[in-house]
């Protein structure tokens, strides 16, 4: 076994079949399949269910991915390492990010991370609830993570960098149900069309409270495609619930944005793995979290 089999284990979990992976990985599918076969004779069990051109992985398969994944970011990291010593020079940092944080704080992040490192490139991937990020983090799945909860964000399989709380705002069309500058109350919204995200969200969660705290409002429309919102809002589908970091993006778009009183904010924190990080994560995480703010306890 070696780690380029892993590589191409993991692979084919994550593109989520055979066919697809080896088109990301630039190779022949027999010949994919060739090297998984041979994963699977090392390690003396199957990893895959064939059922006609679908993969379903084993249990034997379940259990290999986070080992596998420790130990391609292993050698990710031992290469990197050795790299860095003539300064950073390349490499690619791993985020999981949720929707509304990946608009800000990560946007900023991502600008004074590459004005320093513009030969370090930024993965971005999505995740919806804090849980995703943190299991994308501590599987080795992605090396950073920024997230939003409504509870106070705790250390567990994953360290926790705190940043500045996001307060959430509503958003409505120009010529919607409020003026603008005047902050919004709870009861106002009774009896309005709201377009809210899955649930599991900080974000719904808000919606989910009003509605259990007696505010009759509606849910007229569920999106996990974050981009619809906005034209949601414009094309008089509902009103939106979001976090402050949509200001800017929604009033450019002609948005009106008005504040929610009393004021309930979401923590917002960027995670990172317990293992070692590459020097390029490292750099990343070194530049987007305040020198005076480590890890919380």
């Amino acid at each position: 076994m070696d780690v380029r089999q892993l590589e191409y284990f993991l692979a084919v979990v994550d593109h989520g079949g055979f066919n697809r992976a080896a088109a990301a990985l630039y190779l022949s599918q027999p010949s994919l399949s060739q090297a998984i076969r041979t994963l699977e004779r090392d390690l003396g069990s199957d990893l895959f269910h064939r059922i006609g051109r679908r993969a379903v992985l084993t249990d034997a398969g379940t259990a290999l991915i986070e080992p596998a994944r420790e130990a391609v970011r292993s050698l990710q990291l031992a290469r990197a390492s050795v790299e860095s010593v003539h300064g950073l020079r390349g490499g690619q940092v791993d985020i999981a990010a949720m929707p509304s944080q990946a608009i800000e704080p990560l946007t900023e992040m991502i600008r004074r991370f590459t004005q320093t490192h513009p030969e370090v490139s930024v993965s971005v991937q999505a995740a919806f609830t804090p849980r995703d990020v943190t299991e994308l983090v501590r599987t080795g799945a992605a090396e950073l993570g920024l997230l939003a909860s409504p509870l106070e964000i705790s250390n567990g399989d994953v360290r926790v960098y705190p940043l500045p709380a996001q307060r959430f705002v509503l958003l409505s069309p120009p010529d919607g149900p409020f003026p603008p500058g005047a902050p919004v109350r709870p009861d106002q919204l009774a009896g309005r069309r709201l377009i809210a995200g899955q649930k599991g969200t900080g974000i719904r969660k808000y919606v989910d409270d009003l509605q259990a705290q007696g505010v009759a409002l509606t849910v007229a429309v569920e999106t996990e495609h974050r981009v619809s919102v906005l034209p949601l809002v414009l094309g008089g589908a509902g009103l939106a619930v979001v976090t402050d970091a949509w200001r800017g993006w929604a009033e450019r778009s002609g948005v009106l944005v008005l504040d929610l009183e009393p004021r309930v904010s979401l923590h917002i924190a960027l995670v990172s793995r317990r293992a070692a990080l590459t020097p390029a994560a490292r750099a990343f995480l070194d530049s987007a979290v305040p020198q005076s703010s480590g890890p919380s306890a």
